[in-house]
C-alpha cells in the first residue's frame, strides 16, 4: 500500500490530462489517427503491388505491351485494410502503334506459313497497352476452354491460379509490415525502446 501512496505523489492532474489527450489521439476513431493507419497500410499495400507486378513480369517472359501493369491495389474508406486484384477496366486507354512481328513478313519467301491477312479485331486487340491488357493477366491465371474456331482447334490455356498463390503472400507480407509500422509509430509516440 504503502508503494501506492508514493506513486500517488508524483502524479499530477496536468500529467494525467496530457497522457489522457495523448492517449485520446491515438484511438482509430481519431481523424489524425485514421489517417496516418491508411497512410501506412497504403504504403504496405503498395510495396506488395511491386512485388506482384515483378512476379507478374516472371510470368509473363515475352510481354512487349506491359500486361502486368493490369495489377492494382486500393486502400479502405470505412474500414482498416485494403485489397489487390486484376484491373478489369469499363472503357479503353489510349492503344499503341505495336504490331506484332510475324515470322512470314521477315522471310516473305518462305514456304507455308498464315498468310491470312489480320482482321480488324485482331489489330485492336493487339493495340491495347498496360492496364487494358488485364484480359491476359485472367487468362493465364484462370485458363481457357478447348477453343475451336472455323480454322481448327486452337487448344486451351492450362489454369496457373498465379495471381491468387503470389498476391496472398505477398498480402500476408504487407500485413506483417503494418503491424511493424504501427508498433514503431508508437514506440515513437511514447518513446518507447
Amino acid at each position: 500500500m504503502r508503494g501506492f501512496i508514493v506513486m500517488a505523489d508524483y502524479i499530477t492532474t496536468e500529467g494525467l490530462e496530457a497522457r489522457q489527450k495523448e492517449l485520446e489521439r491515438l484511438v482509430t476513431d481519431s481523424p489524425a489517427m485514421k489517417r496516418e493507419l491508411q497512410a501506412i497500410i497504403r504504403k504496405a499495400i503498395a510495396a506488395a503491388r511491386k512485388r506482384v507486378v515483378n512476379d507478374a513480369r516472371g510470368i509473363l517472359q515475352n510481354d512487349p505491351r506491359q500486361a502486368y501493369r493490369a495489377v492494382r491495389y486500393s486502400v479502405y474508406k470505412q474500414i482498416f485494410g485494403g485489397q489487390m486484384n486484376i484491373l478489369s477496366p469499363r472503357t479503353r486507354g489510349a492503344g499503341t502503334n505495336y504490331v506484332r512481328p510475324r515470322k512470314l513478313d521477315q522471310n516473305p519467301t518462305q514456304r507455308g506459313g498464315n498468310r491470312t491477312k489480320r482482321n480488324s479485331r485482331t489489330i485492336q486487340i493487339d493495340s491495347y497497352q498496360g492496364k487494358d491488357r488485364g484480359f491476359i493477366l485472367r487468362f493465364i491465371n484462370a485458363g481457357t476452354v478447348d477453343r475451336q474456331t472455323r480454322y481448327g482447334n486452337r487448344g486451351y490455356l492450362r489454369a496457373r491460379d498465379w495471381f491468387g498463390r503470389i498476391s496472398a503472400w505477398h498480402m500476408n507480407t504487407a500485413a506483417n509490415d503494418v503491424v511493424k509500422m504501427v508498433e514503431e509509430m508508437l514506440n515513437a509516440e511514447f518513446k518507447l525502446q
